[in-house]
């Protein structure tokens, strides 16, 4: 929803997204059109948490490579060796961001025994001394010591492209990227290259830039990458709680209520 849906949709007061991220919805252009924005923060976490660990462990352990082969009858009993994978446990897993869903993905990792570490802008103790983390200040140091890189930014100017071949570049040759929050965040191009290259061990994503993702894209045919339709946070469960926060939202302003969670409380003047 861009400033043209908003200049023209004049009888438009409030907008309920079933979502966090808002880069679908011109938040500015609502506000000077004075239509309210209402989100969904708080409840996708756990279910994305869940999602990036089994994207991790499909990664280590070539499942989805393996399933593909069981399909097209391209395996024998007792071979294991064409399926060889690598272990979660004891290894390192790099958090970049560590909100509600980089928290939630920390607390299963440790169960894992792995060590965790995480970059971002804040510093949080409180987390880390939960859950065993380590903060490293500087992005650069946090790829060059993880097995696994799990990116968990919201989309902005700031993160648009930020993994790009540069930072690609400082991963191990072993490791693996997981992106489960925005496709923006990592440079197609510079992925396709560097996996093409054998610069990183693969990578799984939730998340693409566009979106869809062409069939013909050669990430979609890449045996060490793993894309899913961006349903990280769909459960039943956690789907439904959205959607009734969502409505929520929308019918708590029409009665002239506070809405449960709104992103621009400026835009009712």
């Amino acid at each position: 929803m861009d400033d043209e849906v908003f200049s023209a949709a004049d009888r438009l007061k409030v907008v309920g997204t079933r979502a966090i991220g808002i880069d679908n919805i011109d938040l500015e252009s609502a506000t000077k059109n004075g239509v309210l924005v209402g989100n969904t923060p708080g409840i996708l976490h756990e279910s994305c948490a869940d999602f990036t660990m089994g994207l991790i462990l499909s990664l280590a352990r070539q499942v989805t490579r393996s399933n593909r082969k069981v399909i097209a009858g391209d395996w024998k009993i007792f071979d294991q060796t064409p399926y060889l994978g690598t272990d979660v446990y004891g290894k390192t897993l790099g958090l970049i961001g560590l909100g509600l869903i980089g928290t939630a993905v920390a607390k299963r990792a440790r169960g894992f025994d792995m060590d965790i570490l995480y970059h971002s802008r804040t510093r949080k103790p409180d987390v880390e001394d939960v859950y065993g983390l380590k903060w490293v200040p500087d992005l650069d140091g946090l790829l060059s010591a993880s097995d696994y890189v799990s990116v968990h930014v919201p989309l902005g100017p700031e993160t648009q492209g930020f993994i790009g071949s540069k930072e690609i570049q400082k991963m191990n040759k072993n490791a693996f990227l997981i992106n489960t929050s925005r496709g923006g965040t990592v440079d197609p191009d510079a992925l396709r290259e560097a996996l093409t290259a054998g610069e990183i061990a693969g990578a799984a994503l939730d998340v693409t830039l566009p979106e869809p993702i062409s069939p013909d894209d050669p990430l979609v045919h890449m045996e060490n990458v793993i894309i899913t339709p961006h349903i990280a946070s769909a459960s039943a469960a956690t789907l439904r709680r959205m959607g009734l926060m969502a409505a929520d939202n929308v019918i708590s302003h029409l009665k002239g209520e506070p809405m449960p969670a709104c992103l621009n409380p400026e835009a009712a003047g």
